[in-house]
């Protein structure tokens, strides 16, 4: 199904391999549950890189974008719990982006993702969803695609949490964000490097060099699950 609300938190990782199965039985078991339980949160995914590297991606869709500020969201930041302290540190090259969802066409959960990350050309920053709508539209018709969705990064101001400093300061940010869900990767490739390809992308209004990468779906979940 498309995302589910009108925000959404979408992060980049990597994580040591020595730690990758006790990472993924901390997120699964602890770390998703707590983070549903917070008012606003409606759904939790994690995927991992498709080229067998450290690359994780987490997106949580969220009720509006009040969620990033609200008490209970921040408690839950500044107040991490023991396995929560052992696992943040090992969150290497974060890139968290706090987003207002712009535009979501069909399925967000597939076996696979590719994330778009880039920033606009100057002054194009209006301009970028127009010329963006018709081409997920025309994406997600293809076979192989099951949805396509763009985000805009709206850093909310807000003091640095502890989970933060645990991590080592405070976090990168991508200025958009295009997520495409696919069911054949082959198709998602041919997808995110054609017709929703870097040379689009900058025919729509982003900057050159937009930064690609390709998931696969380890582990979802919604409130109703806990």
């Amino acid at each position: 199904m498309a995302l589910l609300g009108r925000a959404a938190l979408a992060m980049w990782w990597d994580m040591a391999p020595a730690l990758r199965a006790e990472f993924e039985q901390w997120h699964t078991q602890e770390h998703f549950p707590e983070r549903l339980a917070i008012p606003g949160f409606l759904r939790a995914s994690r995927w991992s890189s498709s080229e067998g590297g450290e690359g994780f991606f987490v997106l949580y869709d969220l009720a509006d974008y009040e969620t990033f500020t609200a008490p209970a969201y921040r408690e839950r930041l500044n107040n991490p719990t023991p396995w929560s302290l052992k696992m943040m540190p090992a969150h290497r090259n974060m890139v968290r982006s706090q987003c207002r969802v712009l535009a979501s066409v069909g399925s967000t959960l597939a076996r696979h993702l590719a994330t778009w990350r880039f920033s606009p050309q100057p002054g194009a920053d209006a301009a970028v969803p127009d010329a963006l709508r018709p081409l997920l539209e025309a994406v997600v018709r293809q076979p192989g695609i099951a949805g396509a969705h763009l985000l805009r990064t709206d850093t909310p101001a807000a003091a640095q949490t502890a989970e933060q400093r645990l991590r080592g300061g405070q976090d990168a940010a991508a200025d958009w964000v295009l997520l495409v869900a696919g069911y054949a990767l082959d198709a998602l490739r041919t997808e995110v490097t054609g017709r929703l390809g870097a040379a689009a992308l900058t025919a729509a209004g982003a900057q050159p060099d937009p930064t690609l990468s390709l998931f696969q779906l380890c582990h979802a979940a919604t409130p109703a699950d806990f």
